[in-house]
């Protein structure tokens, strides 16, 4: 039955898109939206993580050491951080759908030409290349999925979006395995085949009705809010937002009350992405010096990602009654703790024991970061705001591979992993100085 929410006497477009959601149920328009993005965000993790497992036979045809090694890992992620700033704009000048579709329809071109590399060098370039158009999907899908999504199931259901990363994780290792005596050139050139989930979001995921309204489209906005309440409620009306050009001016978010929010979050990207990544791009190595064989590593790393799914989870139940910052600075701080614990560890099997709590607590803090960076910013400054963090954390990303493999070569095991979880200890003091945003209708 369709519900007729009333407005006010004087005006049939009295609500703002927030007000609408926040009386909007869930319904299956937006469960397919969701899904649509969610395999979107899988992609991303696969096309990361696929790099890693494929490292050794790279560096073995092109006989590379660990820091040319480190620098092919972290070729995507030096791309990915003026692709992260280009899209960003992009998303507000042209909308999160249009965008999101022109990425990922144009990044299959990148895995065939890395399976026609010649040489290191060629390689390097062409990851570095698709790291500028996979970093739309990336800056896009977070920010574009709390837009579609009523007010007070916002957090959990995106914090279940971030559960894409552990499905792009095993669906690498899936792939690296299966085409193993193909060799890397088939693994990585398999990939191409990503691009057409850009015909499925085109079908199933409709604009974001803030980024319409904001743009004075008002009809579309409403059109878009009828079909996400797929005919659950009766949308009489928008009322209309301030259209200004502020949402193409990324320098917004550097002045002001944003100004604050941006420098802290920048630290936020860094540090925790460092914190992460700096594990995950030579956990197969650091498995290796314990002693592990490549398979044996590679089901560490699966069974390490299983974990991540009640994480993910536990947040987001724990989200809606602790709100964001609650549960970020616990999550945190106990990753931070687990990752001492690994780089302690005095057995295979406490390994495996504190890598679990890594993996349960570092990705349900990261499934609350990406909700949570994504509500910070107003509609007009969100698509720049998420596009500079998601920049903060690729410069990590790039970065952290290279300074990881030079300390392996220098550092023991232990130095090396305490030194990548003291950048968990600094983001849970910056995420202290964030506002809280569970429950808060969307600016």
């Amino acid at each position: 039955m369709t519900q007729s929410i009333p407005t006010t006497a004087n005006s049939t477009a009295s609500r703002s898109v927030g007000d609408w959601f926040s009386v909007l149920p869930v319904t299956r328009a937006q469960v397919l939206a969701g899904f649509a993005l969610f395999i979107a965000f899988v992609i991303e993790s696969w096309e990361m993580m696929i790099i890693i497992f494929s490292s050794g036979a790279i560096a073995a045809e092109f006989a590379l050491d660990a820091q040319a090694t480190g620098s092919l890992i972290g070729a995507m992620f030096l791309g990915m951080i003026p692709g992260a700033l280009l899209w960003g704009q992009l998303t507000g000048r042209f909308g999160r759908k249009r965008t999101l579709l022109i990425s990922l329809a144009m990044y299959p071109l990148f895995p065939l030409l890395s399976a026609l590399a010649p040489s290191f060098e060629t390689l390097w370039a062409v990851r570095f290349a698709g790291g500028v158009v996979l970093a739309g999907p990336l800056v896009i899908t977070f920010p574009y999925f709390v837009e579609l999504v009523p007010v007070r199931y916002r957090g959990p259901a995106t914090i279940c979006l971030s559960a894409g990363w552990p499905v792009g994780v095993l669906v690498a290792i899936a792939v690296t395995m299966a085409w193993a005596d193909s060799g890397w050139r088939m693994t990585i050139g398999f990939s191409a085949i990503v691009g057409l989930w850009a015909l499925v979001i085109w079908k199933w995921v409709p604009e974001s009705p803030y980024w319409l309204a904001e743009r004075g489209q008002l009809e579309h906005a409403k059109n878009a809010l009828q079909r996400l309440s797929a005919g659950q409620v009766e949308i009489d009306g928008i009322a209309p937002a301030e259209t200004t050009d502020e949402s193409i001016r990324f320098s917004r978010i550097f002045t002001g009350s944003r100004l604050r929010l941006t420098i802290v979050q920048t630290v936020i990207n860094f540090c925790f992405s460092w914190g992460y990544w700096g594990m995950a791009s030579w956990m197969p190595a650091l498995l290796a010096e314990r002693g592990l064989s490549a398979p044996q590593g590679l089901g560490f790393i699966a069974l390490g990602a299983l974990f991540m799914f009640p994480g993910y989870l536990s947040a987001s139940y724990l989200t809606t009654k602790l709100g964001r910052k609650g549960v970020m600075l616990a999550y945190v701080f106990l990753a931070a703790v687990a990752g001492f614990g690994f780089a302690y560890s005095g057995s295979v099997q406490e390994m495996y024991a504190w890598n679990f709590a890594l993996s349960f607590f570092s990705l349900g803090a990261w499934g609350v970061w990406n909700t949570w960076l994504g509500e910070i910013y107003d509609t007009r400054a969100r698509g720049a705001g998420t596009a500079w963090g998601v920049s903060a954390q690729r410069v990590a990303n790039a970065i952290a591979p290279i300074a990881i493999g030079s300390m392996m070569a220098t550092s023991d095991f232990f130095t090396t992993v305490a030194f990548i979880s003291l950048f968990l200890a600094v983001t849970f003091v910056a995420a202290t100085l964030l506002p809280e945003t569970e429950g808060k209708a969307l600016a």
